[in-house]
C-alpha cells in the first residue's frame, strides 16, 4: 500500500456512495453510536447556519472569510475528538480508508499554501500603500516635487500588481476538481463505527471544498473554481449546506459577469482609493513643483476647501479626503489579512497534526505486529 511521506499532507476524504456509509435499511446504529453521530451532524449544521450571511455580499469580506475558516478548523478538530469517541484504532481501518485519507491530505495542504502564499503577496500590496502615506505625511513640512513623484511611481507599481495572482492560486481548481471526483469509499462490512466514520468524514469534505472553493473563486476572481456539490437530504446538515452554496455560488455568479477582477471588499476599497491617488499625484509625475504649489498642497492638508458644486464633487477632488479615505482602506485591509492570515495557519497546523497522529499511529500498529510475530 503506497502512501506520502511528505510532512504537508493531511486531509479527511470521504466520498458519494451513499449506500455505502448509509445504513441499510434494518441496519441500527447503538444507543451509543447514534447520538455521537446526530451530535456530530447537528453541530456542523449549527455551524453552517452561522455561516451563512444576511447580506449574500458579505461573503466577499476578509471578515467572513476568516469565519469560513474557523468553521473549517472546528469541523476538521471536531472528527478528531468523534474518532476518539468511537475508539476505533488505526489497526481496524480500511486500508483504502487510509490511503484516500493521505492522498487528500496533501490536496488540501496545497490549497491552504497557496491561499497563504496569495494573502503574503496582498499584505505585501498594503504595505507599499502604507508606505505611500507615509511618503504623503508630512505633517511639519510639505512633500517636495521628488517625494510626491516617489508617491506617484510606488502606486503605479501598486495598480500594476494589483490583479495579478499567485501561480499557486491557479492551481486550486485542478486540486478542487481532483478533491470533489474523489467519491469513492469502500464499502464497509460489519463495522457500525466505520459507517459513523466514513458518515461523518463525507460531511467534513463536502463543507471543505465548499469553502475552498469559494476562496479560490473570489482571490481569482473567476466562478471557474466553483463546486456544485450534490448532497442527499439524509444528513442533518444538508439543508443549512444546500443554503449554503446555493446562497455563496449564486453571488459569485452574480459579481463576476460585471467583468470586476478583484472580488474582496478590502481589496476592492484600497485599490479604489489608490487610483484616486494615482490620479492625483500624476500631475506631478513629471513636473518641478513652485513653490506656491507646494504651499497649497499643505494648505489642502490644514482648510477646508472652498464649496464646491456638489459634495461628491468635492469629495473627489480634494486630496486630503483622498487620503484619509486611503488610511481607513489600507487600516482595514491589514487588520482582514492579518486575522484570515492566523486562521488559514490555524486550520494547516490542524490538518497536519491530524496527519501526524495517523502516521504514528500506523508506525505504532506496525511495530506492534513485528513484535507479535516475532514472539
Amino acid at each position: 500500500m503506497s502512501r506520502p511521506h511528505d510532512g504537508q499532507r493531511n486531509f479527511l476524504p470521504f466520498g458519494n456512495p451513499f449506500r455505502s456509509i448509509l445504513p441499510n435499511k434494518g441496519s441500527h446504529l447503538s444507543r451509543k453510536l447514534q447520538p455521537l453521530l446526530n451530535n456530530f451532524e447537528e453541530a456542523l449544521s449549527l455551524s453552517l447556519k452561522k455561516l451563512k450571511p444576511k447580506d449574500t455580499s458579505d461573503v466577499f469580506t476578509l471578515c467572513w472569510m476568516s469565519h469560513a475558516i474557523e468553521c473549517l478548523s472546528e469541523a476538521h478538530t471536531s472528527i478528531e475528538a468523534l474518532i476518539t469517541e468511537l475508539q476505533l484504532p488505526v489497526s481496524d481501518w480500511d486500508e483504502k480508508w487510509i490511503d484516500t485519507y493521505l492522498d487528500s491530505s496533501l490536496k488540501l495542504l496545497d490549497i491552504c499554501l497557496a491561499l497563504s502564499s496569495e494573502l503574503a503577496r496582498l499584505d505585501q500590496g498594503q504595505l507599499l500603500l502604507q508606505y505611500v502615506l507615509h511618503v504623503l505625511d508630512r505633517k511639519s513640512t510639505s512633500p517636495t516635487a521628488e517625494q510626491l513623484q516617489e508617491a506617484h511611481a510606488s502606486l503605479h507599481d501598486y495598480l500594476k500588481k494589483a490583479n495579478l495572482r499567485s501561480p499557486k492560486l491557479e492551481n486550486c481548481s485542478t486540486i478542487l476538481q481532483s478533491l470533489a471526483g474523489s467519491l469513492h469509499l469502500t464499502k464497509v462490512k460489519n463495522s457500525a463505527k466505520g459507517r459513523v466514520l466514513l458518515r461523518a468524514l463525507y460531511g467534513v469534505k463536502a463543507v471543505t471544498i465548499l469553502i475552498c472553493s469559494f476562496f479560490a473563486a473570489a482571490f481569482l476572481g473567476s466562478p471557474q473554481p466553483l463546486m456544485e456539490l450534490q448532497v442527499p437530504d439524509e444528513f442533518l446538515w444538508s439543508e443549512a449546506f444546500n443554503e449554503l452554496q446555493t446562497a455563496v455560488n449564486e453571488e459569485v455568479r452574480r459579481r463576476f459577469p460585471s467583468g470586476k477582477h478583484t472580488a474582496v471588499k478590502e481589496m476592492e476599497e484600497a485599490e479604489s482609493c489608490a487610483k484616486r491617488l494615482h490620479e492625483w499625484t500624476s500631475a506631478f509625475g513629471c513636473e518641478e513643483l513652485a513653490e506656491e504649489q507646494i504651499n497649497g498642497f499643505i494648505h489642502e492638508r490644514e482648510v477646508v476647501k472652498a464649496e464646491k458644486n456638489t459634495e461628491q464633487q468635492e469629495e473627489k477632488d480634494n486630496p486630503m479626503e483622498c487620503i484619509s479615505d486611503t488610511v481607513d482602506s489600507v487600516d482595514k485591509l491589514r487588520h482582514g489579512l492579518d486575522s484570515l492570515s492566523k486562521r488559514v495557519g490555524d486550520f494547516f497546523q490542524i490538518v497536519l497534526s491530524g496527519r501526524d497522529a495517523l502516521l504514528c499511529n500506523l508506525r505504532v500498529t506496525n511495530v506492534n505486529k513485528l513484535d507479535r510475530n516475532r514472539s
